[in-house]
C-alpha cells in the first residue's frame, strides 16, 4: 500500500522537492522520505526512512551517518503530515546552507540567446516579450542576452534595433526610461553562420564572460527558418551547452510539413537533445483566455457537468484575419493556412478543450490527456473540409490585392488561405459531437474564439414567445481569444413590460472592464514557463506525431489531387461551401448571427 505526497520549495539560487511514501522493507513498515537539492555543489539526494519496530522510531538519512533514535510509542502512529513536519526542519537546514552558499561565483545566471535576432519575429515579439517580463521582475537577478544572427551588428546597434519595439505597461510608467536602459545594458550580439560549430564556441566564450563562474543555465531560442534548425541546434548543443546547469532551445513552428518529415525534424534533434530539453512553441497555447479555459471548466461546477454530448450541440473553433499574406507570401505557399493555423493552433485549442480531468495540474498529466484526446479522433474525410483562396476585391474606391497578385505566390498556386472542417472524437464523452474548425485569411473580421453551442431546451415552454427559429432560443458560451478578450454566456430573458416576450442576452465577462491590469502577450508568459522548465503549455513529440497523423492524409489529397479552392473576395465571409458544411452538420457558425 502506498500513500505519496509531493511538494516544491524554490528560491532563485537553488530549488528542493520532496516526496514521501510508507511501504514494507525487510518485513518492516518503513515510512521514507526524500528530496532533491539542486545546490551550488550539484545535485544533492537526502533520503529520510523512518522505520518501524518495537515502538522504535529510527532515522536514517542518505547524506553521510546522521541517524537518530526515538522511543516515542507515539510515533508509530502519526500521519504523513507528521512526517513532513519532522522532516521540514532538516530541509530548512539545507536550504539555509544552499542560501549561505549561494553568493559570489556559486550562484545561478540565465543566458538567453536569440538565435535570428534579426527577424521581425525576434524584434516584434522575443525581445519586447523579454522585456516586459525584466519589468514586471520575472527574471533572475543575474542574466544575459545574447542576440545571434549572421547579420553583421555591434551591440550599440542591436539595443538601438531593439529599443525601437520594447514598451512599458500602462499601468507602471513612472520608471520606463530607466529600466529600459537597465535592460538594454544586459543585451549583446554576436555575429556568426547557423552551421558554424566555431561561430557558436566564440559565443559560448562570450558567455561564459558574462556568467563570471557562476552555475551557468542557457535557453537558446530559434527564430529561424524550419530548414536550419537541426544545424543550429546541433552547434548549439556541441559548442554552446551549460556544462553545470541547464541547456533548453525552444523551437517556433512549423514542426515539419507531414507526419514523415516532423518525425525526421524530431529524430535530428533527439540526437543532441534529449526530449526534455525541446520546447516546442505555439504562442495560442499561452494566449489569457486559452490557458484560461481549463480553470473556466475545472473550477466552476457549473460548466463541467455539462461538457459532454448530453448538453453540447457542436463547439466551433473560428480563426480569422482581415488582411493577407502581404510580406510572407513565399513563405504561406510552402505552408498553407491548414498547416500554419488548423493543425497547430486549433487543434492545440480542441485537445484542451475536449480533454478528460488530468490526474494533476503537472505537465505531463496534461499533455497525457490532450494526446488520449488527438488519438481519438476520427480521421478527417474530404467531403467535410472546405478550401477557399481569396481574390482580389474593390471596396470603398480601394482595390485589394488577391493572393496570387502577391509578387512573391506562383500564378498558378493552389494553396488554401480559408479553411472549413467538422471534427469528431470518437469517445464517451463527445461521440456525434461536431467539433467545426474555420481559419481564414483576408476575411470581413480579426477575431480568434471558442463557441459552445448547447442543445435545445427538451419541451421548451417558451417555444411560441421565441418563434419557429430553434437555435435563437439556444444557449451558447462564446470564449474570444482576441482582440478585446472576454468570456460571454447567451442566455434567453424576459424583456421587460406586461407581455411575455424573450430575447437573447448576454451575461458578459469583458476583461478591459472587469481587470485594469493589461494581459501580457502570450510570449511573456510561454518564454517565463521555459526559464522556469515548466512545460504544460508547450508541445510533447507524441503529441505532434498524433496532430500530424490526423492532418497529413487530408493535405497529402489536397495537394495529390490539385483540389482546387472555392475564390472568396478579400473582406468578405469566405467561401459559401463553409456555410454547406456547416448546415450539413445542422450547425450554424455563430460568428454569422446578427447578435453575435
Amino acid at each position: 500500500m502506498m500513500a505519496s505526497l509531493s511538494s516544491s520549495v524554490t528560491s532563485r539560487s537553488y530549488r528542493t522537492g520532496y516526496s514521501a511514501s510508507l511501504s514494507p522493507v525487510n518485513g518492516n513498515k518503513h515510512r521514507s522520505l526524500s528530496f532533491l537539492s539542486a545546490s551550488p555543489q550539484g545535485l544533492h539526494e537526502l533520503c529520510v526512512r523512518f522505520q518501524r519496530k518495537s515502538g522504535r522510531s529510527s532515522v536514517f538519512m542518505q547524506d553521510g551517518a546522521l541517524v537518530t533514535n526515538s522511543d516515542s510509542t507515539e510515533s508509530s502512529k502519526s500521519s504523513l503530515k507528521g512526517l513532513k513536519d519532522e522532516v521540514l526542519s532538516v530541509l530548512s537546514e539545507e536550504a539555509a546552507k544552499v542560501g549561505s552558499e549561494s553568493n559570489g561565483q556559486n550562484q545561478s545566471t540565465v543566458s538567453i540567446t536569440v538565435v535570428g535576432a534579426s527577424g521581425d519575429l525576434a524584434k516584434k515579439k522575443i525581445f519586447p516579450a523579454l522585456f516586459a517580463l525584466y519589468y514586471e521582475d520575472c527574471l533572475p537577478e543575474h542574466f544575459t542576452i545574447y542576440g545571434y544572427s549572421r547579420s553583421k551588428m555591434t551591440d550599440v546597434e542591436l539595443r538601438n534595433m531593439v529599443s525601437k519595439t520594447l514598451t512599458c505597461r500602462i499601468d507602471k510608467r513612472a520608471n520606463c526610461g530607466e529600466k529600459m536602459e537597465e535592460f538594454l545594458k544586459r543585451c549583446f550580439y554576436h555575429s556568426g553562420q547557423y552551421d558554424s560549430q566555431e561561430h557558436f564556441t566564440e559565443l559560448d566564450k562570450k558567455l561564459k564572460e558574462h556568467e563570471a563562474g557562476r552555475i551557468s543555465n542557457r535557453l537558446f531560442y530559434l527564430s529561424i527558418p524550419p530548414n536550419i534548425f537541426v544545424d543550429a541546434v546541433k552547434c548549439a548543443s556541441s559548442s554552446a551547452s551549460s556544462v553545470n546547469g541547464w541547456t533548453r532551445v525552444i523551437v517556433e513552428k512549423p514542426f515539419g510539413r507531414d507526419s514523415e518529415t516532423s518525425a525526421a525534424l524530431t529524430k535530428s534533434l533527439k540526437q543532441y537533445l534529449e526530449e526534455d530539453q525541446i520546447f516546442r512553441i505555439d504562442h495560442y497555447l499561452g494566449k489569457e483566455l486559452v490557458e484560461n479555459l481549463s480553470v473556466l471548466r475545472f473550477s466552476n461546477l457549473i460548466f463541467e457537468p455539462l461538457w459532454s454530448r448530453q448538453y453540447i450541440r457542436n463547439v466551433q473553433f473560428i480563426f480569422s484575419e482581415d488582411f493577407g499574406t502581404e510580406g510572407r507570401g513565399g513563405y504561406f505557399d510552402h505552408y498553407g493556412i491548414i498547416r500554419d493555423i488548423m493543425q497547430n493552433h486549433l487543434l492545440q485549442i480542441l485537445a484542451l478543450f475536449a480533454m478528460e480531468t488530468p490526474v494533476s495540474l503537472d505537465a505531463e498529466d496534461i499533455r497525457n490527456e490532450k494526446v488520449k484526446v488527438l488519438r481519438s479522433m476520427r480521421p478527417i474525410q474530404m467531403e467535410d473540409v472546405v478550401i477557399g483562396q481569396y481574390k482580389s476585391h474593390t471596396k470603398g474606391g480601394v482595390t485589394h490585392p488577391g493572393y496570387t497578385d502577391d509578387k512573391t505566390v506562383p500564378k498558378d498556386s493552389l494553396t488554401p488561405t480559408f479553411a472549413a472542417a467538422a471534427l469528431f472524437i470518437d469517445n464517451a464523452r463527445w461521440d456525434g459531437v461536431p467539433f467545426l474548425m474555420k481559419a481564414g485569411k483576408a476575411l470581413h473580421t480579426r477575431r480568434a474564439e471558442i463557441r459552445v453551442q448547447f442543445r435545445h431546451v427538451p419541451g421548451n415552454l417558451y417555444n411560441r414567445n421565441t418563434g419557429c427559429d430553434l437555435d435563437k432560443a439556444t444557449n451558447e458560451l462564446v470564449i474570444r481569444v482576441q482582440p478585446d478578450e472576454a468570456i460571454y454566456l447567451k442566455i434567453n430573458n424576459k424583456v421587460p413590460g406586461l407581455g411575455m416576450r424573450l430575447d437573447r442576452s448576454n451575461l458578459n465577462l469583458l476583461y478591459s472592464a472587469r481587470y485594469s491590469k493589461e494581459i501580457p502577450d502570450a510570449y511573456e508568459r510561454l518564454l517565463l514557463d521555459a526559464i522556469e522548465g515548466e512545460r504544460r503549455l508547450f508541445i510533447r513529440s507524441d503529441e505532434l506525431d498524433a496532430a500530424w497523423s490526423l492532418f497529413t492524409p487530408l493535405l497529402k489529397e489536397i495537394e495529390e489531387k490539385k483540389r482546387i479552392p472555392e475564390y472568396y473576395p478579400y473582406g468578405s465571409r469566405g467561401p459559401v461551401g463553409a456555410h454547406y458544411l456547416a448546415a450539413k452538420h445542422k450547425v450554424q457558425w455563430g460568428d454569422m448571427s446578427l447578435d453575435q
